[in-house]
């Protein structure tokens, strides 16, 4: 299954754009989160990756709605493919 996670950084900012593209991407299900990318702590990006199982694959629109950092955007790809899951932006 295809699993959706789309983050705006402000409550000003819109994410239509980001889950229009999700969905046409074939997501099953789509987790929104409003958080500055600084913030580790991201709730819903921590209930898609318990609501994923071996062979789902994580998607964003782009690496920087994911990840603030290459460290942190290695260690989540890192931790997805460790549980037989994937990726794709």
């Amino acid at each position: 299954m295809l699993i959706g996670y789309a983050r705006v950084s402000t409550r000003d900012q819109e994410g239509h754009l980001q889950l229009d593209a999700l969905r046409e991407a074939g997501c099953g299900k789509i987790f929104e989160e409003t958080a500055s990318g600084a913030r580790r702590e991201r709730p819903e990006l921590n209930a898609a990756l318990e609501f994923m199982r071996a062979d789902d694959t994580l998607v964003v629109w782009k690496l920087d709605r994911l990840a603030r950092s290459t460290r942190q955007l290695l260690e989540t790809i890192e931790q997805l493919s460790s549980q037989h899951m994937g990726f794709k932006a």
